[in-house]
């Protein structure tokens, strides 16, 4: 559609109201079964999820902290150190024979 004045490069368009729609709604999920009695003890499956959390969350701290491993703190600045003595022994043995000693 062009307008009036006969320019076909110019097209009207109408204004579109850009708020957003309301989301449909999500039934909420039933409530799990409570983890205390009324006399206030813990259920058996919490008290063994709790355990066995604390239990996986110490499995991981100590293989972040690399403890237990080959790959401890000491061991790999040890391999860095060999490692960058081993790079100056190789260049001084490059410049010794391109001096030609």
């Amino acid at each position: 559609m062009s307008k009036p004045d006969g320019d076909p490069n110019v097209v009207e368009g109408e204004i579109v109201d850009d708020t957003p729609t309301a989301a449909p709604a999500i039934p909420t999920p039933p409530l799990p079964e409570a983890d205390y009695s009324e006399g206030g003890v813990p259920s058996f499956d919490f008290v063994r999820d709790k355990i066995e959390n604390r239990y996986t969350t110490s499995l991981g701290s100590v293989d972040v902290a690399g403890l237990g491993t080959e790959n401890t703190a000491e061991a790999l600045d040890k391999k860095i150190a060999d490692r960058d003595q081993a790079a100056k022994d190789r260049l001084a043995e490059i410049r010794r024979s391109m001096r030609g000693e």
